[in-house]
């Protein structure tokens, strides 16, 4: 199954770690240093010009993708579940 994290990204379920609220990863410290270290290393796709609603981390065999989304972390999570 694929999940549609923008209107021109979709991602394989099977690789998702995790469905992340970006209000509430960043109020942490670690959620803040997570995230700017993965900017760091290449490991962010932005695929939106709207505010940052969410983030979906992914591992396939190959590599780990952070892909940032305008949809809520909520809404991603119910197009998962179908």
């Amino acid at each position: 199954m694929y999940l549609r994290v923008e209107e021109n990204i979709v991602v394989n379920t099977k690789d998702i770690i995790g469905i992340f609220d970006m209000d509430n990863t960043t109020v942490s410290r670690l959620g803040r240093t997570f995230l700017a270290k993965s900017e760091k290393n290449g490991l962010i796709i932005n695929s939106t010009d709207d505010l940052p609603k969410s983030f979906v981390v992914t591992n396939d065999r190959k590599d780990t993708k952070i892909f940032i989304s305008s949809v809520s972390s909520r809404i991603l999570a119910k197009r998962g579940l179908r």
